[in-house]
């Protein structure tokens, strides 16, 4: 038994690749160590699981056909976490955008079927609820009304799961994931990026009046969740599911800062932005079926987590590269 992992390099997935190594499972990962944020941190990111000798390691672009062909043959598992990330550059980038996402999944589908592997995990985004009014979000709430190139790129590659399944039976549960953060989280994501000005003494851009909010779910939470969502295809190959994986408890942009600013000990000083194009007003997960389905029990209370990345961001975090702290 063993898992491919898409996006082995990144903040989610070298956690899960650590996460299943530890546990004795062979992990091939796959990363393209791509320039969207300084490849360096990328290469830090998996230090640890190149000591590891259950790991083996292609550095290629999953749209890259030939280059599956290098997985080992006892993989039965795919774990896709590899996209090109971020809502507002996705707006710049529509092209690339739809390229990587939905034309990498339709390769990393078809390198699956071909294999006759019937374990397919994806990392959907709850982008896809869009402006929803309805809270909390639910896996049967209406997702055809996308407010970003990078939402629609995640609602395709749900669909074409979907299809995957249908016509060549692979067993799929696509995976919603709300807002995640912890140690080794992307430098341009808020939380990193504000513990960064913060330590910098910079002013914190915040976008709109501070009553934006998310579902901000720690890494270790999501991590369980994945591999709960693999355990849960193996035991039942004929499953086509999506799953919400948030905390399931909204933090408004006011009190994230509050929360990142009190545990770095400063006082935070704040430029006052107009709303970005693509940012949603609010993300709230029902994780009602992630319990029923996985046995997912999110535990990590928000301000515990924002302790934790902040241990982390003082221990390791300051040593990344100039170039990546934005």
């Amino acid at each position: 038994m063993a898992i491919l992992i898409t996006g082995a390099a990144g903040f989610i997935g070298s956690h899960v690749v650590e996460w299943f190594l530890d546990r004795g499972i062979e992990v091939c990962g796959i990363d393209l160590f791509d320039d969207f944020y300084d490849p360096q941190i990328k290469e830090a990111n998996l230090s640890s699981a190149r000591d590891h000798r259950g790991f083996t390691e292609i550095r290629a672009d999953i749209r890259d056909r030939s280059a599956l062909e290098s997985v080992p043959d006892q993989v039965d598992a795919v774990i896709h976490l590899a996209a090109r990330a971020g809502v507002r550059p996705s707006i710049e980038q529509p092209s690339l955008y739809t390229s990587v996402n939905v034309s990498g999944t339709v390769a990393l589908l078809e390198f699956v079927r071909d294999r006759g592997i019937g374990s397919f995990v994806f990392a959907s985004s709850s982008s896809v609820y869009g402006n929803n009014e309805k809270v909390p979000f639910a896996e049967d709430d209406r997702v055809d009304r996308p407010i970003s190139p990078y939402a629609a790129t995640k609602r395709a590659g749900e669909l074409l799961c979907s299809s995957f399944h249908h016509v060549h039976g692979i067993g799929v549960v696509a995976l919603r994931l709300f807002t995640v953060y912890g140690p080794r989280q992307r430098p341009d994501l808020a939380i990193h990026k504000f513990a960064r000005l913060l330590s910098e003494e910079q002013l914190l851009p915040v976008y709109g009046d501070g009553s934006t909010a998310r579902d901000y779910t720690y890494i270790d939470d999501i991590v369980l969740g994945v591999g709960a969502a693999v355990d849960f295809l193996r035991a039942r190959p004929e499953t086509c599911e999506i799953v919400n994986l948030g905390e399931s408890r909204t933090v408004s942009l006011s009190e994230m800062v509050e929360v990142v600013s009190s545990e770095m000990e400063v006082e935070a000083k704040i430029q006052q932005l107009p709303m970005q194009p693509g940012d949603v007003m609010r993300t709230h997960a029902d994780v009602s079926k992630a319990r029923r389905l996985l046995g997912y029990d999110p535990t990590t209370d928000f301000r515990v987590g924002v302790k934790k990345f902040v241990e982390w961001f003082r221990e390791e975090g300051r040593g990344l590269p100039n170039d990546a702290r934005g």
